[in-house]
């Protein structure tokens, strides 16, 4: 997960970037799927979430995404970005 703080007036902007990156993760192996959510309470707080097989396919994705990730830097939350699962549970 890759938090980002975007201005209102470039959250279309981001949105269209944020496919773009998906699309890139998309094609790299391990991925499993992605999206780009948006905060319900801080509306300027956004996200790009991504699933891989392993933390390696993440790291390698990252890298080969580097160049369309690039412009949104700036807006990135400087925080870790790679997670593990613990515990998983699905609805019912």
């Amino acid at each position: 997960m890759i938090r980002y703080t975007v201005p209102e007036s470039q959250s279309q902007d981001f949105a269209k970037q944020g496919q773009t990156i998906l699309d890139t993760f998309a094609g790299q192996p391990g991925f499993l799927r992605g999206r780009v959510a948006r905060s319900v309470d801080e509306p300027n707080l956004w996200a790009l979430v991504s699933e891989w097989e392993g933390a390696g396919f993440y790291r390698r994705a990252l890298s080969a995404a580097r160049m369309v990730m690039y412009p949104l830097m700036i807006l990135m939350v400087n925080e870790p970005s790679a997670y593990e699962d613990v515990h998983t549970q699905d609805g019912t």
